[in-house]
């Protein structure tokens, strides 16, 4: 017993001058509010990101065509006798969009939309059915102004113009595609091959 009293007095001695270690309260794991506003923050501005109108076409002024207007653009390289056939309705419509009783916002993603589509698919030639808008107040053609506004500042759009009566005459386009670039190299490829052949 004298044993185990001596002990606890050595041992207190030996400890007479240790102070105790005091412990810190523990820092909380759980994130800060400050960043959990910053995460939210970023999700925001990455989906804004992907959200963001790539839509170029502008919505806002156009110079109003009279209903009876006949629309006509080329860009240049297109071959005379290429757009010739394409006024002549001679080209088999590929894809048809029809924009009555839209608004112009409306039509004008179903415009970029409809071009885009058809050049991922290798379409070439389309339809667009604006209307004449000859039953407006004004007389004037809104959709189809806005059309003949928007298609020269697509890149895929080679050229447009008018349709025959039997398509729609003045209250539809024509629109032709520029080939893709796939296409183009299987053309490539394809008179290699011929000339490979006729060697």
């Amino acid at each position: 017993m004298s044993d185990d009293h001596n002990d606890n007095d050595l041992f207190l001695q030996e400890m007479g001058g240790v102070k105790p270690i005091t412990v810190e309260k523990k820092v909380s794991l759980q994130r800060s509010r400050d960043s959990e506003l910053a995460k939210q923050a970023r999700r925001e501005a990455a989906t804004q990101e992907l959200g963001k109108d790539k839509n170029h076409l502008a919505s806002d002024f156009v110079d109003l065509l009279d209903p009876f207007y006949p629309l006509e653009f080329k860009r240049s390289g297109v071959q005379h006798g290429v757009f010739k056939k394409l006024k002549q309705g001679k080209y088999p419509q590929e894809g048809r969009l029809d924009l009555h009783r839209m608004t112009v916002e409306k039509a004008r993603q179903e415009v970029y939309s409809f071009i885009k589509e058809a050049a991922a698919y290798d379409l070439r030639s389309l339809i667009i059915v604006h209307g004449k808008g000859s039953h407006s107040k004004k007389d004037q053609a809104l959709l189809k102004s806005y059309v003949n506004k928007w298609l020269p500042d697509l890149d895929e759009v080679q050229a447009f113009c008018s349709a025959q009566p039997r398509h729609g005459g003045l209250g539809a386009a024509y629109v032709l595609l520029g080939k893709s670039e796939r296409k183009k190299q299987e053309n490539r490829e394809r008179l290699s091959r011929g000339r490979t052949t006729a060697g």
